[in-house]
């Protein structure tokens, strides 16, 4: 049986801060035979005492002063809790995790965090991209609010918001012979290098989209995690690789590269959203798939 209750340390703390069960009672809104009979309640149960008298000083004993240290430090936890729930409840204050399936938008994803954050001070991002292309089951077990990802997969309990249209493009540097190719065709790959995410090749586009479905592949396949060193081997001629034109046009004012088209029709993509069906509404969530779509 459970005894203690937070109304105990809210009293204890009443009484060593107002000075008197009278004055403690009158702050909790309580009378003050219902704090008295509380109190000597739980004396009873537990077979303790929490005050002494000193005059007409109530001075807690040993465990009065082990209860009140209790509640210095639990009921300010406590208010902050509920305080944080009711921001929960108007969908104001929270952790917003977005998970990570396209490794090329987080310089997307920095373009509008930033006014984001302004416009929801209560609200905390954090970016996760450790499930690399298993953040739809992770969305399901709400390990993460929102996925951004360019293969969504249609759920019942799932929402898929298209929020912009890229091609995917061949990378090469300045002297490569492909350089000034209108388009490339699979097999024209058939030595070069690719450098790409470590991700699964069935998720890559360049190989799901252009080089598995005619029976092509490259020489050599090298991982690299981050874009900023894969655009740099790439303009030094150590091998190509595959991103969003966008993406490519902005590293181009620093580095000599080049996009080519993949294939006569080229291979086009498009970035979504994904939220729960249940979270769809919730405002910060909301406010943070409108900034996305408007950004784009």
């Amino acid at each position: 049986m459970n005894y203690l209750e937070r109304i105990h340390l809210e009293i204890i703390l009443a009484v060593q801060q107002e000075g008197s069960m009278t004055a403690a009672a009158e702050s909790l809104h309580l009378t003050q035979s219902a704090l008295s009979h509380s109190m000597s309640k739980l004396e009873d149960q537990l077979g303790v005492k929490l005050w002494q008298r000193k005059g007409r000083q109530l001075v807690p004993t040993q465990a009065g002063q082990h209860l009140l240290n209790t509640a210095r430090r639990l009921i300010p936890q406590f208010v902050r809790t509920e305080n944080q729930l009711i921001q929960f409840s108007k969908g104001e204050r929270g952790v917003l995790k977005i998970g990570m399936e396209c490794h090329p938008c987080y310089q997307w994803l920095q373009k509008m965090t930033n006014t984001y954050l302004q416009d929801w001070p209560s609200v905390d991002l954090d970016v996760i991209q450790k499930f690399q292309f298993a953040g739809i089951e992770a969305l399901l077990t709400h390990e993460i609010d929102i996925i951004v990802t360019p293969d969504p997969v249609r759920k019942p309990e799932l929402t898929f918001i298209p929020v912009f249209d890229y091609e995917q493009v061949l990378v090469v540097s300045e002297n490569h012979p492909l350089k000034n190719h209108k388009f490339v065709e699979p097999e024209e790959l058939s030595e070069e290098t690719l450098f790409t995410y470590p991700v699964c090749s069935d998720r890559l586009d360049i190989f799901s989209n252009f080089l598995t479905p005619v029976g092509r592949t490259v020489k050599y396949q090298k991982i690299i995690e981050t874009t900023e060193i894969m655009i740099q081997m790439v303009a030094c001629g150590r091998g190509v690789t595959s991103l969003p034109r966008w993406l490519v046009n902005e590293y181009a004012e620093r580095y000599a590269i080049f996009p080519v088209k993949l294939g006569k029709k080229g291979v086009h993509k498009q970035i979504h959203l994904g939220v729960r069906q249940e979270d769809a509404n919730v405002d910060y969530i909301q406010a943070f798939l409108n900034k996305a779509q408007a950004s784009t």
